[in-house]
């Protein structure tokens, strides 16, 4: 870990394409769970790391992911879960067909964001800095539902709309 004039980043000893990424994506994205500095922020900075240079050694790796990404959907930690959220908008806009490839996983994944899809904030007449922060869970599953159908093919929505029935589309047809 090093850090520059932008803050900490990872300090990569080897050029990050030449990484193995059935290897090292999948072990980044176990550590999606973590809540403890640095563990935390070598995985959640390593998986973005990743998929920023993956491109097509990403694709491979999709069947890998799933667990680790429903394990941590379903730690039921909000911090967790925002973070994740944020790592499965990046992943399915980080390559072409990631979007795709992952509807057939979406009976694993989207149970949990159907629990978390109407966990917005009630404050009255108060300020909710995490709408500002992007840490407000209910609007975080709605943008991730919304880029998971635009880049999920022609099946995507039906396959959404299946395990969240409350769902609307987002593409006007």
């Amino acid at each position: 870990m090093e850090f520059d004039i932008y803050g900490y980043k990872i300090a990569w000893k080897v050029d990050i394409t030449s990484l193995d990424y059935h290897h090292y994506l999948p072990l980044f994205f176990d550590g999606l769970c973590e809540t403890n500095h640095p563990y935390k922020f070598f995985a959640q900075q390593g998986i973005h790391d990743m998929l920023y240079h993956g491109k097509t050694k990403i694709l491979p790796v999709i069947p890998q992911l799933i667990i680790p990404i429903k394990n941590a959907l379903n730690t039921r930690t909000p911090e967790v879960i925002s973070c994740t959220l944020k790592v499965l908008q990046h992943l399915v806009t980080s390559a072409d067909m990631i979007g795709e490839s992952l509807v057939p996983y979406y009976r694993q994944i989207l149970p949990a964001l159907n629990f978390y899809k109407d966990m917005n904030v009630n404050s009255g007449d108060g300020i909710d800095y995490s709408q500002q922060k992007r840490e407000n869970i209910g609007d975080l599953v709605q943008e991730t539902l919304e880029i998971l159908e635009r880049y999920g093919g022609e099946d995507a929505f039906i396959n959404i709309k299946y395990m969240i029935p409350t769902y609307e589309s987002c593409i006007l047809t």
